[in-house]
């Protein structure tokens, strides 16, 4: 069995936690198509937050109580750039992280591509994994903020991580999805693949940005197998993070069924076959979609197991 799994977040990569158990007692293979939205250069650095976070948490190198970012971490770089007044102070970088941030860096300064630099990354972790971002291409999600007494775009780091969504938004934009191409793999994975998941992740932040390389919404689309997603809202609120903030923007219910209708069923022109949602959420409805109700709380690597198991399942 061939897996393929659209992730991002620690959502995401928490879930490819169980998604690696289940493939482990089946037999499966795994490819994990990471959002890449996020990514920015800081202090002259490639930060790959999605990606990072998904090679950390499967090689047991995150910090499970924080929730991303490093084990152990310390801030001796971070203080010593505060002194010297240097910018952005908004976002931290822990003196564990750099160092991945540098070997990521130095690599793509020669040359080698984001998609090769992840897989060379990964021969440390060892993430039990096929691990591709969904672009070697440049691509940023940007908030379209009013700000400063004007509208204007920012990083979407800038917009959490500095104004906590709390600035008024008007949009995101994928800047530089447009010229983008998948990264080598991703279609030939997609285009062989037995069942695809689409990860609790964010939907208009994590999801979308993967969805709006050119060509990857399509070859999701056209799947051999079943496509089955499992929703990031329980009960009415996002398991974790921002998800609730994200979907107010684009006036989209903040529900199980809201974000199942959002992707929409494959066989009205969107992507689902299937849809995994909470039992507090079982009767969510999703037109052309098949829905079921389980529990998913990823309170460990079996209950999350199990998750991917139903949605198998459903496949």
């Amino acid at each position: 069995m061939r897996i393929v799994v659209l992730a991002g977040g620690i959502g995401g990569a928490r879930f490819l936690l169980g998604v690696r158990a289940y493939a482990r007692e089946v037999g499966a293979e795994v490819t994990a198509v990471v959002n890449v939205g996020d990514d920015l250069y800081l202090h002259g650095l490639k930060i790959c937050p999605d990606l990072d976070s998904v090679l950390y948490t499967l090689g047991g190198g995150a910090d499970s109580q924080r929730g991303w970012g490093r084990a152990d971490e310390t801030w001796t770089v971070k203080t010593e750039l505060a002194a010297y007044g240097a910018e952005p102070t908004w976002f931290g970088l822990g003196d564990r992280d750099i160092a991945t941030h540098l070997v990521r860096t130095n690599m793509i300064n020669g040359g080698y591509p984001l998609s090769a630099v992840t897989t060379a990354l990964a021969t440390r972790w060892q993430p039990g994994v096929h691990l591709l971002p969904a672009t070697d291409d440049r691509l940023e999600t940007h908030a379209v903020v009013d700000l400063d007494g004007g509208q204007r775009a920012i990083h979407f780091q800038e917009w959490w991580v500095r104004h906590r969504a709390e600035v008024p938004t008007h949009r995101f934009v994928f800047v530089g999805a447009e010229s983008a191409k998948p990264a080598p793999g991703v279609l030939d994975a997609l285009g062989a693949a037995d069942v695809v998941l689409v990860a609790p992740s964010n939907p208009v932040v994590s999801i979308a940005p993967i969805l709006a390389v050119p060509g990857l919404r399509e070859a999701v689309a056209e799947a051999p197998g079943r496509v089955v997603g499992v929703s990031p809202i329980i009960g009415g609120a996002p398991v974790r993070g921002m998800a609730d903030r994200c979907l107010a923007v684009l006036d989209v219910e903040c529900s199980a069924a809201g974000v199942g209708r959002l992707y929409g069923g494959r066989r009205a022109g969107g992507l689902l076959d299937g849809w995994l949602v909470a039992p507090e959420d079982e009767q969510a409805a999703v037109p052309e979609v098949t829905v079921r109700a389980v529990p998913l709380w990823m309170t460990d690597e079996a209950a999350t197991a199990g998750m991917v198991r139903a949605a198998v399942e459903l496949s």
